[in-house]
């Protein structure tokens, strides 16, 4: 089993930046794939970006390909979500999620593991 916690969410304005967090804990985060998921009021859980268990391999949707950065620092349980340049459609129930595999599925239902969530709030 894996626990994950999201925190680092926000309110902010538009082209403002936040930091997420998504912490791990129980088995070896080393060997899980991450990733990240947002779900705005009445739309469905789309894939944002993911990121391999190794670390060296990224995936980034195109609506936050140059604003979003995803890191995964050596030895720590812990992937950090850079998110610069907000915009208001951006606003959304951000989730981190992992699975033990090599690749970076994109859809949600490949991944067992979810953290509970945290709101990203970006004002116009």
């Amino acid at each position: 089993q894996v626990q994950l916690v999201e925190s680092g969410g926000g309110l902010v304005q538009a082209g403002g930046s936040l930091r997420l967090s998504c912490a791990a804990s129980g088995r070896s985060f080393s060997s899980y794939a991450v990733g990240w998921f947002r779900q705005a009021p009445g739309k469905e859980r789309e894939f944002v970006v993911g990121i391999s268990w190794s670390g060296t391999n990224t995936y980034y949707a195109d609506s936050v390909k140059g604003r979003f950065t995803l890191s995964r620092p050596n030895a720590k349980n812990t992937v950090y979500l850079q998110m610069d340049r907000l915009k208001p459609e951006d606003t959304a129930v951000y989730y981190c999620a992992a699975v033990a595999i090599s690749s970076i599925p994109t859809v949600a239902a490949q991944y067992p593991y979810w953290g509970q969530g945290t709101q990203v709030t970006v004002s116009s």
